[in-house]
């Protein structure tokens, strides 16, 4: 048994912060990432969801480099969970890494503290698989939800929860960022 549909979670109505872009390749989705990772602050919490292959981990290498993550950054499947020290210079504290791909049922979710980390003001917390949690998420999130759309082609389509103006100022900035720097 896992715990949740095996859908996305649900997309609040009325997004008017919901926003896409397109990679060309992984150096770019990292390279989103990277961008994406200024513009985080404690305590948020990135639900990463897409097809196996479809480059969760690969956005969450470019979010941990962003933060100056020195470790190499992989997928915890087999962990669950793995927590990454960032890098002074930054605002954040640290790095919480979950994939739930690997999860049976909700008392595993309760064993890794995933109440605890979804709720942390000491870091950011990334979620693969997040659909495998869906009853459990916590009110306050973005939804990354990427698409493969060729070999090396994704979509990253960005759903902040709630659409307030804490997330729709940060996803502006981010916009406006990636807009300016674009080749």
């Amino acid at each position: 048994m896992t715990t949740g549909a095996r859908t996305p979670p649900t997309e609040p109505r009325g997004q008017k912060s919901a926003w896409e872009i397109a990679t060309r390749s992984p150096a770019e989705t990292i390279a989103f990432g990277n961008a994406l990772a200024s513009y985080l602050q404690d305590g948020d919490v990135i639900l990463l969801h897409g097809d196996l292959g479809a480059g969760k981990t690969t956005l969450a290498k470019g979010i941990a480099g962003g933060l100056g993550v020195g470790d190499v950054v992989s997928s915890p499947s087999f962990s669950l969970v793995n927590e990454y020290y960032v890098d002074q210079a930054v605002t954040v504290s640290r790095l919480f890494h979950l994939d739930l791909y690997r999860l049976r049922d909700a008392g595993e979710l309760a064993s890794i503290g995933f109440d605890d980390l979804v709720a942390s003001a000491e870091g950011v917390t990334l979620v693969e698989w997040p659909e495998r949690a869906a009853t459990v998420l916590p009110d306050r999130f973005l939804l990354i939800e990427i698409l493969t759309v060729g070999s090396s082609h994704r979509l990253l389509r960005l759903v902040p929860s709630p659409d307030d103006g804490a997330w729709r100022d940060r996803l502006e900035r981010l916009r406006s960022y990636v807009a300016a720097n674009a080749s």
